[in-house]
């Protein structure tokens, strides 16, 4: 049931969260933008990387999955030490390693190679998108949560609106100094990680107490907001780290979260693969790639925005996911291209819909080190799904000769996931208890 709507925010509030926001997240957009790049862009590499290297679709899937093994082992210890030691200093560590293995990933020459940089890859990057969730609730009060995870999220469908199309014609450059297209798309696309690595180093403020950019008054009015917020949920109840990694509401969120990245990287890894079988070049295929995740984009902002003014958490996370599952399972009859983009189109909709609002439920009722720990411990769960989504399709390719059948079981993974949003429900009273 959605809460009333807030009354008009007073001018410090205003002031202070226009400010925060125009520091943090055009830097952490375009951070999460090239961390998302770097993972995904295997996607588009296998155009023509498979081929040089005559890897099966079942190679590929491995390779493509293995990265979240490493990510899975190391999540919740990463994002413990960027609790210790600061948000500045731990992203960075995170970038510059994860973009020095990406372009790494240029000098792969067979399976054994291309799975051990995956799976240091996983390594590398664990930590970066839940260490980010964490950092924006020391900045964020609850009722601002929702749009501004939103707009930080944003970086994945824009990764490959923008990052399809430059994937596409990287590829063009086969040939030049002796190396082959996909190699020059790693060692480009790594480069930027590295560099921004290093400026993040000295650009993020890993508290607001510690912002100089911030006023006396803006200070204080953030600081009496967030620990009103801490102490109605410490007033429920004060998990200890161990409780909120046991905690049967984390394991349920994880278990959601699961189904939602199944369908996220399902579509991520097979569907440059899927709209090539179209007849396309590998220059249009980044085009048209890109089309479904400009439409994600778009709606993503449009439905936290609402879920902030509804104060509706469950509805706006369950809802999208059934949406994604129908359009999944559906665009496994179709056969026309123009009806499996369209199909293909929503279900990146409804998965963008989920993406910000789905990390409005932890966050309601997990704080300090229990937050850093239960986040954490939620993502690398729910990423084991990008080992299994793109496995599923690979397998079903190599079994059929078409993704279809892979992309009919991959919708059962949201299907299953949303409906366990509308039998878990939400804490709505106590995420929006310090709002006005």
């Amino acid at each position: 049931m959605s809460q009333p709507a807030a009354p008009a925010a007073s001018e410090i509030e205003t002031s202070t969260i226009r400010t925060i926001s125009w520091r943090l997240i055009p830097f952490l957009v375009l951070a999460y933008f090239f961390s998302y790049l770097d993972r995904v862009n295997l996607g588009f590499a296998a155009l023509t990387m498979n081929a040089d290297l005559k890897f099966t679709p079942l190679v590929f899937a491995w390779g493509a999955g293995i990265f979240f093994i490493g990510y899975f082992l190391f999540e919740v210890p990463s994002n413990l030490a960027l609790e210790k030691f600061g948000a500045s200093r731990w992203i960075a560590r995170i970038m510059v390693t994860w973009g020095i293995i990406s372009a790494l990933m240029a000098t792969v020459s067979g399976e054994l190679s291309f799975y051990i940089l995956r799976f240091l890859l996983g390594v590398a990057e664990a930590g970066f998108f839940p260490g980010i969730i964490l950092y924006l609730t020391y900045w964020y009060p609850a009722e601002y949560r929702a749009r501004f995870l939103a707009a930080f999220a944003i970086a994945v469908p824009v990764s490959t609106v923008i990052g399809a199309p430059v994937s596409g014609l990287l590829l063009g450059l086969d040939g030049m100094m002796g190396l082959r297209g996909w190699q020059w798309l790693f060692i480009i696309e790594g480069i930027p990680s590295v560099l921004l690595g290093i400026v993040t180093w000295f650009y993020l403020t890993d508290k607001p107490e510690k912002a100089n950019w911030l006023t006396a008054e803006q200070k204080a009015w953030l600081s009496a907001k967030l620990q009103a917020e801490i102490a109605t949920k410490q007033a429920v109840r004060h998990l200890t780290l161990g409780e909120a990694l046991s905690s049967p509401k984390v394991i349920a969120l994880s278990l959601i979260y699961f189904g939602f990245v199944g369908a996220l990287y399902g579509m991520q890894f097979w569907l440059p693969q899927i709209v090539k079988a179209f007849g396309l070049t590998n220059a249009q295929t980044g085009f048209v790639t890109a089309i479904p995740y400009l439409f994600g984009t778009i709606a993503m902002i449009l439905w936290a925005r609402h879920s902030d003014a509804a104060r509706e958490r469950v509805a706006h996370v369950g809802g999208p996911l059934l949406l994604t599952a129908v359009a999944l399972g559906t665009s496994s009859y179709i056969a026309d291209p123009t009806l499996t983009m369209i199909l293909l189109t929503v279900a990146a909709i409804g998965i963008f819909c989920t993406f910000a609002v789905f990390w409005t439920l932890p966050t309601a009722w997990l704080s300090g080190t229990a937050a850093a720990g239960g986040i954490a411990l939620i993502n690398s769960i729910g990423n084991l799904a990008g080992f299994g989504g793109p496995y599923l399709i690979g397998w079903a390719k190599e079994t059929t000769g078409s993704t279809s059948a892979g992309l009919l079981v991959l919708s059962l993974l949201p299907l299953v996931a949303g409906l366990l949003v509308f039998l878990g429900g939400h804490e709505t009273k106590t995420e929006f208890a310090g709002a006005k």
